[in-house]
């Protein structure tokens, strides 16, 4: 089938993101232009959030049956889910993000057609890294060992991550469709399908695992069927024709220009790993410290709180990429800079209310993690620290965001690595250990690396010259 692979000039008299916004005079009218973006940033948050929510939730599910089988069955799920799908997670999720800048500029310009031509593109790409990544589940075991985990549970771990292969393979068609679809603003499809998917996980982890007693094996079977049926949904209602002159059908053109295109796809990935893996690296660390066992409870406990928080982040940061993108193909560049200032002001207010109900309870939540005095007194230690982490975590994915809209990329990633791991890790690790401050001095550090990272973000995007 033959599609038609050409830019064509904007189409700026019938572009699909609607009039540039005028100048903003005075309160008022900065209150009404501010209400109007906001409803369609929320538009297009709300099912993000929740699609987010749903996808996050199907590994926890399969994770919380694992616990009930057994110890053992939960440490080999942990450690494969986070080492080893998590590490392919991240990658595939960051190369598909590259769809978010090209998708999200050619909707806006009018350029429908090319929407499904670059997903095709991204598809070959990801497609081809998958098949680079199976070679880490098929060696996970001698790969967990060099990261010197437990012998046992490493044996058991490699077990499970050959049967989570295709899983791999569903992260590389899941992420160019979501973006695919998110460009397009069909975020709706995006939830229901989602919801669907975790409803039927949670019936069959139940029905297999349990009831037909197929262990761990059948955990994997139902996660595996869950991301698959997600896919395969998606495409059906893309080849149904609900997406109109964005699916054309397959084509030739998928093939062109893979090397500029898998350079950006990298890119995003170098850029979104770093932010993923940046706090992550506080386990290892925490694990180091005199009294390892209660530090890394209490930031275990510090990332689940905080896991859950970064999907309003998540679903912002989908949202805003969209929204800048979109505006900046249509050659609406004042709308796209009003669309930042909007999240950025949403994501203040979401975060300004979680730290308060987090710290309204601050004696009272570290009860539902631990019964251990010595940890729950860690925890409370590190709520402040908590609370200021819960505020950056939450405006630097909405100005990452505007970044991917604005293909800007490779100078985050770069950013990244100097204000990540360059300046924020040696700063914990000074404190942590050099001052003596263990776990707390750690955090500060790394948090103090995040704070910079994101004043940069704010400085990059102020002086970006979209005109």
């Amino acid at each position: 089938m033959e599609c038609n692979t050409k830019l064509k000039q904007p189409l700026l008299a019938a572009a699909v993101a609607g009039d540039d916004i005028g100048p903003v005079i005075g309160v008022d009218g900065f209150i009404r232009a501010f209400k109007l973006e906001s409803k369609k940033l929320w538009s297009l948050a709300g099912p993000a959030i929740f699609t987010s929510v749903c996808q996050y939730s199907l590994n926890a599910v399969t994770q919380t049956f694992a616990g009930h089988i057994g110890t053992f069955e939960l440490a080999a799920f942990s450690v494969e889910n986070s080492v080893i799908s998590g590490l392919c997670y991240g990658i595939m999720w960051g190369m598909g993000s590259a769809l978010e800048t090209l998708c999200g500029q050619a909707y806006g310009a009018g350029q429908i057609e090319m929407l499904g031509v670059y997903m095709q593109r991204s598809w070959v790409v990801l497609l081809a890294t998958s098949s680079l990544l199976t070679l880490l589940y098929v060696f996970a075991g001698p790969a967990l060992l060099l990261l010197r985990q437990n012998e046992d549970i490493s044996r058991a771990a490699a077990r499970y991550s050959l049967w989570m292969i295709p899983q791999l393979y569903a992260y590389a068609l899941n992420f160019p469709i979501s973006k695919f679809l998110q460009a397009q603003s069909r975020m709706a499809a995006m939830a229901w399908i989602s919801a669907a998917a975790l409803a039927l996980h949670v019936f069959f982890s139940w029905l297999l695992m349990f009831r037909l007693r197929w262990g761990m094996a059948g955990g994997a079977a139902v996660l595996n069927g869950s991301w698959w049926f997600i896919v395969v949904a998606q495409l059906v209602y893309i080849f149904s024709g609900r997406c109109g002159r964005a699916w054309s059908g397959f084509c030739w053109g998928a093939f062109e220009n893979l090397w500029g295109f898998a350079r950006l796809s990298m890119a995003s990935a170098v850029m979104l790993c770093l932010e993923v893996w940046y706090f992550t690296a506080l386990i290892l660390f925490a694990g180091y410290l005199k009294n390892a066992e209660v530090a890394v409870d209490a930031l275990s406990t510090r990332i689940n709180i905080n896991g859950w928080a970064v999907m309003l982040a998540l679903g912002l940061n989908a949202a805003v990429s969209v929204r800048v993108s979109n505006e900046l193909g249509a050659d609406h560049p004042r709308t796209a800079k009003f669309s930042m200032v909007v999240v950025v002001i949403s994501a203040i207010f979401l975060s300004l209310i979680i730290t308060t109900i987090l710290l309204i309870f601050n004696k009272q939540y570290p009860y539902l993690f631990s019964e251990s005095p010595q940890v729950i007194e860690a925890i409370y230690q590190l709520t402040p620290l908590l609370a200021l982490a819960l505020l950056v975590n939450n405006v630097q994915p909405a100005l990452s965001g505007v970044a991917i809209g604005a293909g800007r990329q490779a100078l985050v990633a770069y950013m990244n690595i100097t204000c990540y791991y360059i300046f924020g890790v040696p700063l914990g690790l000074l404190l942590g250990y050099g001052f003596k401050k263990g776990v707390q001095g750690i955090w500060l550090g790394m948090i103090t690396g995040a704070v910079v990272q994101t004043l940069c973000l704010f400085w990059m995007v102020y002086k970006t010259n979209v005109e």
